[in-house]
């Protein structure tokens, strides 16, 4: 075992924790199977009273939930199986959706749209507040999958969402499972919340800064098991701690949250039940981030040595993922991947269907989800991120290798002719949805949130436009497939459909 460098570890903790002490900021824990070993705090939980942060200040975790809830469901094995279909405990959902395996649905293979990213392709904004019975619905309407199941690997809310209404089905609730197991076994105050607005106590309030100031996160849509849970920084280091320490309840769960899955052709992929893969120089260590309006999270485990490192802010401006990969490096006497492309820069289109490529620097975007990426050591970059991954080289002027495990070619965008045929309002009937193209530019919305979304023509029927929502700006990419029809599609749900309206 590796000699652990608590000082330089620490060292790395506070240097990153160097928000100033008027300003949003955040927590970091380091900690071990023994307890608490240091920590680094720096900012205010709220600007309206700038009390200051500690490591009790209680946080959203957002995805962070994953995990957490995983484990909620591999303690019903009596109840639900992750080799059940969804249909089982689901049968309103459509046959291909309800085909998806609960271990599928947690492991991102299943294919199965992200809720938030497909209400913005219907326009729905962040801030409209929807109800779990409505999103249930909705997924039951969803004609198709992302991919076919079993074959990519592409985050997505949406498979914890439906997991966590199978779970209602049979009368479990996951903040019951917190409240027995938690909260009153190993008092660790974690509670998970229905909606965003339903009081959580002395929740920090989490910012989003606009160019000009900072801004109050918010999110309409219901939270669901994918990142309902909020707590403190030393309950995350607790519930760490508690994994890895693996007692009681708890014997073999963290090995089971991240034992390999597999696609259906026998390959890993590097993301288990709610937790993720993550290279630390020469190792391999298991966690898992979470990201929502105004907060940001992290919880990275070294099994091998049972040490670990919890990260919670309330400004959306930090990099979690980075933060704890340099720290624990530190711990352990690694070093931390720099990331360098030797992709060409540029925008690039897929041979077929809805999907584009933009690099830039270091960092290579597809369908509106930005990576790093790292020499692979053969000419080519790899991302390193099992729920987004790239291994790209170049081929002459094309872009070829892997995303999400699927082979695909990108070639560069070149200036061609719009096809006709595009004007006019176009309706999703499935989901009610009606929008208008005009003038070169895509209309959504009424009253005063009508808005005109200027078109990029990418070649061969592929548009992107912008999306303005909030703290977040979505490139979605509308696919003009000739036969009456358009696709929209962001990264994480990319089965929207609308068809012309007769003139």
């Amino acid at each position: 075992m590796a000699m652990l460098n608590w000082d330089a570890a620490a060292e790395m903790a506070r240097n990153a924790a160097g928000w100033e002490a008027d300003q949003p900021g955040g927590a970091i824990i380091l900690f071990d199977t023994a307890g608490l070993r240091d920590s680094a705090v720096a900012g205010v939980e709220s600007l309206a009273t700038m009390s200051p942060i500690s490591v009790d200040s209680i946080m959203r975790y957002a995805s962070v939930t994953k995990h957490v809830f995983a484990s909620f469901v591999l303690a019903h094995p009596a109840v639900i199986s992750l080799d059940d279909p969804l249909s089982k405990h689901l049968p309103q959902l459509n046959a291909v959706t309800g085909a998806v395996t609960v271990g599928r649905a947690l492991d991102m293979s299943g294919g199965i749209p992200d809720t938030r990213e497909a209400l913005s392709l219907l326009g729905l904004s962040m801030f409209n507040q929807t109800r779990a019975p409505q999103l249930l619905d909705f997924h039951a309407a969803m004609p198709r999958l992302n991919y076919e199941t079993g074959t990519e690997v592409h985050y997505s809310n949406g498979g914890y969402r439906l997991v966590e209404e199978a779970m209602r089905s049979h009368g479990l609730l996951f903040d019951d499972f917190l409240r027995a197991t938690l909260r009153e076994k190993h008092d660790l105050p974690l509670h998970a919340s229905e909606m965003w607005t339903d009081p959580v106590r002395n929740l920090s309030t989490g910012y989003w800064h606009d160019g000009t100031g900072w801004k109050m996160g918010l999110q309409g849509m219901h939270l669901s098991a994918a990142g309902s849970l909020s707590g403190s920084g030393r309950a995350l280091a607790e519930w760490g701690r508690l994994l890895l320490r693996g007692e009681g309840d708890f014997a073999g769960r963290l090995a089971a949250l991240s034992a390999p899955r597999y696609l259906t052709d026998g390959r890993p992929t590097g993301y288990g039940l709610g937790l993720r893969q993550q290279a630390v120089g020469a190792l391999t260590l298991v966690g898992h981030g979470g990201s929502q309006p105004g907060y940001r999270s992290y919880l990275l485990l070294d099994p091998a040595t049972g040490t670990g490192c919890a990260i919670v802010a309330n400004r959306d401006d930090v990099n979690p993922t980075c933060i704890a990969t340099d720290i624990m490096a530190a711990l352990l006497g690694e070093k931390s991947q720099s990331p360098e492309s030797t992709l060409t820069p540029g925008l690039y289109v897929a041979s077929e269907g809805a999907d584009w490529l933009a690099v830039s620097g270091n960092s290579v975007t597809r369908l509106d989800d930005a990576v790093s990426v790292y020499p692979d050591g053969t000419g080519g970059v790899d991302s390193l991120s099992p729920t987004s991954r790239l291994q790209l080289r170049m081929e002459g002027d094309d872009i070829v290798g892997l995303v999400g495990h699927a082979s695909k070619r990108y070639r560069p965008v070149a200036a061609s002719p719009a096809p006709s045929g595009l004007a006019g309002i176009w309706r999703s009937h499935a989901f009610g949805a009606v929008l208008e193209i005009a003038g070169n530019a895509v209309i959504m919305g009424t009253g005063p949130l009508r808005r005109a979304m200027p078109l990029h023509h990418l070649g061969g029927g592929r548009f992107l436009f912008t999306l303005e929502d909030g703290p977040s700006q979505r490139k979605i990419c509308l696919h003009y497939r000739g036969d009456g029809r358009i696709d929209l599609a962001l990264a994480r749900a990319r089965m929207i459909e609308y068809e012309k309206a007769p003139a």
